[in-house]
C-alpha cells in the first residue's frame, strides 16, 4: 500500500517540474514512511510513497520499463492478488522481469494489454501509468473502490493523487469549498465522482480515465449487473464457502509481519479463522496468528446499547480468539486518549475532511497505530454487511418501504451537523437528497419478473455496494495508511460481491436472519456465542467522562473563525447543556462534528466559495 501522485500538462511550462512533484509527493508520506521517488519528464510527472509489503528490495516506484529512453512509467498503489498468474501468462508472451513485485507485472501487463489491463487485475489498487510512445496517461481505480484515486484540471492537462492533499500542493490548485461541497458533505449519500472541494473529482470505482492530446475520456469497466441465479440454497453456500475462502487466501501474500482484525462479529471471525489455518498449513501446526479488537475503559462495567450497538464486543472476541487460537490482544481507550487534540487533529488531516463519526475514527486510528507496533498488514471483514444484508435496514419493514437512503433512517438527522440557518436555500439539502436518491434507484439494474420483495432488496443492496460502503472503505484507508498499516478486505474481492449481487433474497436470508449465508459459511470456523450473535456496529464510548470533555471542546470549538458561519450554534446549545450522563450517541455526533469542522478549518484553511 502506498501513495501516488502526479500531473499531466501538454502546454509549455516554463517551472522546474521536480521541486512541485517533490512537494506533492511529500504530502503523502504517512502512507508510505519507507521509501519515496519521483520521475519528471517533458510533459508529466510522477510521485511515489512506498508502504514496503512485497519485494521490499525489488519494488521501488515509479517504475520505468527501462532505464534508458522508457516508454512507459507506474506509479501505483495497493495489491493486485493474481499478479503471479499474470507474471506466467507475461513470460509466456515473452516479458522479462527484474523484480518480484506485484508493481512489475502491472507495468508490463500494461505493456502487452494497454487498458485492457484493468479487466484482468484482482485487487484494491489505484494506479497511473504515463505512455512516453503515445503522451497518454492512464489512471485506473479497483472495482469496488477500496483504494482512493483523486484528480483535478490544471492549464494543459490534470494533476492527481491518493488524496486531496496531494493535488493541493500543485502551485495551480488550492482548497475550495463551494455550496456544492457542502452539500456533498453534510447531505450524508457518500457520492463517488465530485467531492468535498471544488474541481476535484474521484476515479469512479472501476473506473478508467484516460488523458492525451485528444482529450480526457471516462469509462467504466467493471459495474454490477444482475443476472439469473441458478444455484439452490446448498449449492449457493457452497459456491459462497468457495468464494470466501479463496478470497481470504488469495490476500496472505506478504513480505512483512500479517495479522488480523478481530471484533467477536461473524464478519471478522470467519476471515480470522480462515487466515489462522492458512497460516497453519504455511509455517506448521504451531503458528500463531496475531488479532486485535478495540475496546473502551468504560464498557465492561457499564455497556449502553444504542441503535446500532447491541452488546458489548471483547468477550465475543476473546472467546473468538480462543476458539480459533490466535494470539489475541485488546486495545483499551480511555476518554482523556480519545479527547487528546493531537489524535483528533491527525485524524481530521488523515480525511481530509470535516465529516466524520468522532470517538470512532480516533479509536480506529490508535488501534492503527497499535497494530503497526507488530504488523504492517492487517485483513478486515469490512463489507460482509452490504454484501450479504447484515444492516437493519435490510429486515425493517420500515426502512424498505421509505422512499429515501436507507443510513439515513438509522439515526435520522438528529445526528447530523444542524447547519446554519442561511445555507438552508443555498444547499437545498432535502431537494438534493430526492434528486439523487431517483437517479441512484435508475442505475439499479433488475431482472425481468421480479417480485416486489426481490425488487426492494436488490435496491438496498445496490445503494449499500455503491453508497454507503465507500464512506466506510475511506475511512478505513485514510486512518490505515495515516499509521502506515495496509488493511486488506477479502469481502471486497468482485467474484463473491458480484455472486452474492445475484443471489435472490430467498436464498440469502433463509434462515429469517442477517447474513444467512455467511453464518452457514461460519459454522466450524467460530465458536456457538457468535454464530448466534445479532449485527453488531463498531463501538463507541459511552463514558459520561468523554462527553463531558467534548461538550467542553466543542464549545470552544464554535469561537474557531469560519465555525459560526457553518454551525447552528442555537441548535447546538441542547446538546452542550445536556448532562453528560444522558447526552445521547445521535446528539453527540453533532457535537463531535463540529469539533471536527474547527479543526478542519485550522488545518487546512479552505477557501469558502458560497
Amino acid at each position: 500500500m502506498c501513495g501516488i501522485t502526479g500531473w499531466v500538462s501538454f502546454t509549455d511550462d516554463t517551472r522546474e517540474p521536480t521541486p512541485v512533484i517533490e512537494a506533492m509527493t511529500a504530502t503523502l508520506a504517512r502512507r508510505g514512511p519507507d521509501a519515496g521517488g519521483v520521475w519528471a519528464g517533458a510533459h508529466a510527472a510522477l510521485g511515489h510513497r512506498r508502504l514496503s509489503v512485497l519485494d521490499l528490495a525489488g519494488g521501488t516506484q515509479p517504475m520505468v520499463d527501462r532505464a534508458a529512453g522508457p516508454t512507459a512509467v507506474l506509479s501505483y498503489s495497493g495489491e493486485v492478488y493474481n499478479h503471479h498468474q499474470l507474471r506466467a501468462e507475461l513470460r509466456r508472451l515473452g516479458h522479462e522481469f527484474r523484480t518480484r513485485s506485484d508493481t512489475e507485472v502491472v507495468l508490463r501487463g500494461y505493456l502487452e494489454w494497454g487498458e485492457g489491463l484493468a479487466d484482468r487485475l484482482e485487487g484494491m489498487y489505484a494506479l497511473a501509468v504515463w505512455d512516453e510512445r503515445r503522451e497518454r496517461l492512464l489512471l485506473v481505480r479497483d472495482r469496488l473502490g477500496v483504494k482512493p484515486l483523486y484528480w483535478a484540471q490544471i492549464e494543459g492537462g490534470l494533476a492527481f493523487g491518493s488524496e486531496p492533499k496531494a493535488l493541493f500542493a500543485h502551485p495551480e490548485l488550492s482548497p475550495v469549498v463551494d455550496a456544492d461541497g457542502l452539500r456533498h458533505a453534510y447531505g450524508l449519500l457518500f457520492d463517488t465522482g465530485p467531492t468535498l472541494w471544488a474541481g476535484v473529482r474521484e476515479v469512479e470505482p472501476g473506473g478508467v480515465l484516460v488523458l492525451d492530446r485528444a482529450g480526457r475520456r471516462e469509462r467504466r469497466y467493471w459495474e454490477l449487473t444482475a443476472r439469473e441465479h441458478t444455484d439452490d440454497l446448498p449449492g449457493t453456500v457452497e459456491r459462497v464457502r468457495s468464494l470466501v475462502n479463496r478470497a481470504a487466501r488469495a490476500q496472505l501474500e506478504a513480505d512483512v509481519p500479517l495479522c488480523s482484525l478481530l471484533s467477536g462479529g461473524l464478519d471478522s471471525t470467519v476471515v480470522t479463522a480462515l487466515v489462522a489455518d492458512e497460516l497453519r498449513l504455511a509455517e506448521g501446526p504451531q503458528a500463531r496468528l496475531r488479532s486485535y479488537a478495540v475496546d473502551y475503559s468504560d464498557q465492561a462495567e457499564r455497556f449502553t446499547g444504542d441503535v446500532l450497538r447491541t452488546g458489548h464486543d471483547t468477550p465475543f472476541a476473546a472467546e473468538a480468539g480462543a476458539f480459533i487460537g490466535t494470539e489475541h490482544a485488546t486495545v483499551v481507550l480511555d476518554p482523556a486518549r480519545l479527547l487528546d487534540l493531537e489524535h483528533r487533529r491527525a485524524v481530521v488531516a488523515a480525511r481530509d475532511s470535516p465529516i466524520g463519526v468522532g470517538d470512532m475514527d480516533t479509536s480506529l486510528y490508535l488501534l492503527f497505530g497499535r497494530i503497526r507496533e507488530h504488523s504492517t498488514v492487517a485483513l478486515s471483514g469490512e463489507a460482509a454487511d452490504e454484501v450479504f444484508g447484515g444492516y437493519p435496514w435490510f429486515h425493517d419493514p420500515k426502512a424498505r418501504a421509505a422512499a429515501t437512503f436507507p443510513w439515513l433512517l438509522v439515526t435520522g438527522d438528529e445526528a447530523a451537523m444542524p447547519l446554519h440557518p442561511g445555507l438552508a436555500p443555498l444547499l437545498r439539502i432535502g431537494e438534493y437528497r430526492a434528486d439523487t436518491y431517483r437517479d441512484a434507484l435508475a442505475a439499479v439494474p433488475h431482472l425481468d419478473g421480479e417480485s416486489p420483495v426481490e425488487h426492494r432488496q436488490r435496491e438496498l443492496q445496490h445503494l449499500s455496494l455503491t453508497r454507503w460502503l465507500r464512506q466506510l472503505l475511506h475511512r478505513k484507508d485514510r486512518l490505515s495508511m495515516a499509521q502506515g498499516l495496509e488493511v486488506r478486505v477479502p469481502y471486497c474481492d468482485h467474484r463473491l460481491v458480484e455472486y452474492a449481487f445475484t443471489t435472490p433474497w430467498a436464498l440469502q436470508s433463509h434462515d429469517g436472519r442477517e447474513k444467512s449465508l455467511l453464518r452457514e459459511v461460519a459454522r466450524g470456523l467460530a465458536p456457538a456465542s457468535v454464530l448466534a450473535r445479532p449485527k453488531n456496529h463498531y463501538p463507541a464510548t459511552h463514558h459520561a467522562e468523554y462527553n463531558r470533555g467534548l461538550q467542553r471542546l466543542a464549545a470552544e470549538a464554535l469561537t474557531v473563525p469560519g465555525v459560526r458561519d457553518l454551525a447552528d450554534e442555537r441548535a447546538l446549545k441542547t446538546d452542550l447543556d445536556t448532562p453528560a450522563e444522558q447526552l445521547a450517541w445521535g446528539r453527540r455526533l453533532r457535537l463531535e462534528r463540529v469539533l471536527d469542522l474547527a479543526l478542519w478549518l485550522e488545518h487546512h484553511r479552505p477557501t469558502l466559495a458560497l
